[in-house]
């Protein structure tokens, strides 16, 4: 049975940092980019950063660049996503999802899914 699953959420005031992680098992992801997206109260899920699982390449959305760095730990089999000078506007449900990887400007259909993970930056 394949399974993500997604921890390290929390409640953290504005410009804090968070570290997410998301353990993947069940099959390998050679494949694969693992990808972050989030939700907040309202608005649409977002795509916020993706690794390719082969190789590492790494693609961030315009709001995170330069303050969110996605890594894989391959020993681990896991995802992280380290999330420094948090705004309030990150607030949101992070999960990270599992998508056959065709370049990152492609769209992919996503697989596996996580259940998410809930960050709250307080301001």
């Amino acid at each position: 049975q394949v399974q993500l699953v997604e921890s390290g959420g929390g409640l953290v005031q504005a410009g804090g940092s968070l570290r997410l992680s998301c353990a993947a098992s069940g099959r390998t992801f050679s494949n694969y980019a693992m990808d972050w997206f989030r939700q907040a109260p309202g608005k649409e899920r977002e795509f916020v950063a993706g690794i390719k699982w082969s190789g590492g390449s790494t693609y961030y959305a315009d709001s995170v660049k330069g303050r969110f760095t996605i890594s894989r730990d391959n020993a681990k089999n896991t995802v992280n996503l380290q999330m420094n000078s948090l705004k309030s506007e990150d607030t949101a449900v992070y999960y990270c999802a599992a998508g056959r990887f065709r370049g990152w400007g492609t769209p992919r259909q996503y697989d596996y899914w996580g259940q998410g993970t809930q960050v709250t930056v307080s301001s």
